[in-house]
């Protein structure tokens, strides 16, 4: 028997086309509208500097959660990510104090993500053990080690580096660092949405037997993309370190919430229900205006956070109202 990996999408017109893509992009004019009433209520958040702090923040988020959204396609969860970038962030530091370079430091940081990812891999994918304990459980861990390098306080960074320059060297308001984080992102979409690699990443989260019977290693799959999240969450912590100039062990912890939030809420977009490459760029950038919107206003850090908690529920009711559809399709497919 063969298995349908991926169901026909009817062709949508008038109306029903327009109502779509309005389900599609809603989160852009979100932005956009954001962006304005920020604007007005104060013209400094448009001004260059404001601006390159804006993008400066989106592009190390956007290293952080570009694995994430990809383990989530797949209907995977990874919630150690964040304590992958404070142990990276930390071990770079440490080395750095001790008087090794850049090159060992950075090398040593994403080395560490790597493992981290692959043992996630491997007890997930591998072993079948259950994504949300393996990862709190390798969370914590990561987050331990994290701790003890700098006993519990932070490492100052005095050498400046490649990756130092990447993100303070401005081309008018655009860090460096976001062309190169861009240009991963289109490749990454292009994986996605035009190759087999993302065809089979959305076929294992509607059904894994289905992709397995069609002759594909699902394991092998699932244990690159917890890998790629690792050595991702890795670089991001070093860009922390380089742009903060210090190791911090508790870095990670601000990004939990923002990172599920992203990849939760760009899935409400493009392809409802679905992470996905783009949804997840956008609702960064929708976080990092919000947060810089709400700092420029004087607002209290929880009226913020009630703001990104609400999203994050909606984002969640979406994704599984889009899986429990799913799921009536597939079974009325013979899946």
């Amino acid at each position: 028997m063969t298995a349908a990996i991926s169901p026909a999408v009817p062709e949508r017109t008038g109306p029903a086309l327009r109502s779509n893509l309005i389900g599609r992009f809603w989160l852009v004019a979100a932005l956009l509208t954001m962006i304005a009433v920020f604007g007005s209520l104060r013209p400094e958040m448009l001004e260059p500097g404001n601006v390159a702090t804006i993008l400066r923040s989106f592009a190390i988020m956007a290293t952080m959660t570009l694995g994430l959204t990809w383990v989530m396609a797949a209907g995977k969860i990874d919630v150690s990510f964040m304590q992958v970038a404070a142990l990276s962030n930390m071990i770079a530091a440490a080395l750095l104090a001790a008087g090794h370079g850049w090159g060992v430091a950075s090398a040593a940081g994403l080395g560490a993500g790597l493992i981290a990812g692959a043992v996630n891999g491997l007890l997930i994918a591998g072993l079948g053990l259950p994504p949300l304990i393996v990862t709190i459980a390798t969370g914590g861990i990561c987050a331990s080690i994290a701790a003890a390098l700098g006993k519990g306080t932070s490492i100052r960074i005095a050498e400046h580096g490649l990756l130092t320059d990447l993100l303070t060297t401005n081309i008018g308001p655009f860090p460096l660092v976001l062309f190169g984080v861009l240009l991963v992102y289109a490749i990454a979409w292009v994986f996605q949405e035009r190759l087999t690699f993302g065809h089979y990443m959305y076929a294992i989260a509607q059904s894994e037997e289905a992709v397995i019977e069609a002759g594909i290693s699902s394991r092998r799959l699932l244990i690159m993309l917890f890998v790629l999240t690792g050595g991702l969450s890795a670089l991001a912590g070093l860009f922390l370190a380089a742009s903060l100039s210090s190791g911090q062990p508790m870095i990670g912890a601000s990004y939990f919430i923002n990172g599920l939030t992203a990849v939760l809420l760009g899935g409400m977009m493009i392809h409802i229900g679905k992470p996905n490459i783009i949804g997840t760029a956008v609702a960064i950038l929708f976080l990092a205006v919000l947060a810089s919107g709400a700092a420029l206003l004087g607002w209290a850090d929880w009226k913020r956070q009630i703001i990104q908690g609400a999203l994050l529920l909606i984002g969640i009711a979406v994704a599984v109202r889009a899986n429990r559809k799913k799921g009536g399709h597939h079974a009325e497919a013979g899946l």
